[in-house]
């Protein structure tokens, strides 16, 4: 630890390490694993399906949010930001990129599956990079909207990394959130309920229930809602008499959407993990269709 610059105010030496610890162990697994299931994309043939062209944009996006992490433990380990005010602004338009990106891929899987198992049709090529580049897109226009003024990019409570600044609740804020939230959570959340509610309802009458159907909800919900929860009363409340260490573990659930994520849809898919299992060692898997089952 850089015992140079003092200790964030409302941090006592061991949290900062251990937040500084967390963000980098996060960062490093999630790193892996995605990276892992990027690597296999590109490498074994038999998964190269549009299907999983979408699982790959999740890789993608949380391997960003890793990097995003990284940064912030580094910076935690320093004790202070290094890389000035425009740093910071790229490092919030970066962290919300990637995070958007991730979530509205997530969706994007979801409405496939559904197609998958309840209509029966395939997903073509075109449609699918269709939808990746879109989910990219739509997630950097609203990355982009506080870097022009509407909502604003500005140091978490441990002063270490940027986000979304909920410190004011202004207008503004209120405003870019309402929106923000809806596009990008709610409605992101909506396709996936009502997706895996009809592919669960089509599991029960066959009686072959293929995989856990409220798990991607339920990650979505679990890792991303104590962040909403706490950018959702700034704009009713002032957050800042929470203790600037309660208001940081939101944000280091955030951080460890990349390491479930892979655990969901790419070590979590029977195929997939085949896939994965042929790069590491060289046994080639037995079936080549991969279908997004998760088990």
């Amino acid at each position: 630890m850089v015992t140079a610059h003092p200790l964030p105010e409302g941090f006592t030496e061991i949290e900062v390490f251990a937040i500084g610890t967390a963000l980098l162990v996060e960062a490093l697994l999630g790193f892996c694993l995605n990276g892992l299931t990027i690597i296999s994309f590109r490498k074994i043939k038999e998964l190269r399906t549009p299907s999983n062209l979408l699982v790959l944009s999740i890789a993608l996006a949380d391997c960003g949010i890793c990097i995003n992490a990284f940064i912030a433990a580094f910076s935690s380990f320093l004790r202070y930001w290094p890389y000035g005010s425009d740093g910071c602004q790229i490092h919030g338009f970066h962290g919300f990129l990637t995070a958007l990106a991730s979530i509205s891929s997530s969706a994007a899987v979801a409405w496939d599956r559904y197609h998958h198992y309840c209509t029966r049709s395939r997903l073509q090529w075109s449609t699918a990079a269709s939808m990746m580049v879109f989910a990219w897109l739509f997630a950097a226009f609203w990355s982009v909207m506080p870097l022009l003024g509407w909502g604003e990019y500005d140091y978490e409570p441990l002063r270490t990394c940027c986000t979304l600044d909920y410190s004011k609740g202004d207008r503004n804020y209120v405003t870019f959130l309402f929106a923000l939230s809806t596009f990008n959570f709610m409605i992101p959340g909506f396709i996936m309920l009502t997706a895996y509610q009809s592919i669960h309802q089509k599991f029960r009458k066959t009686g072959h229930f293929k995989f856990n159907t409220g798990l991607p909800l339920k990650t979505l919900v679990i890792c991303w809602g104590p962040y909403c929860l706490l950018c959702s009363y700034a704009a009713v409340e002032n957050v800042m008499f929470i203790p600037p260490k309660y208001r940081m573990i939101p944000a280091l659930i955030a951080k460890s959407v990349p390491t479930v994520d892979a655990f969901v849809y790419a070590l979590g898919n029977e195929n997939y993990r085949g896939g994965i299992w042929q790069f590491l060692t060289g046994q080639k898997i037995e079936k080549a269709e991969v279908d997004n089952k998760t088990k």
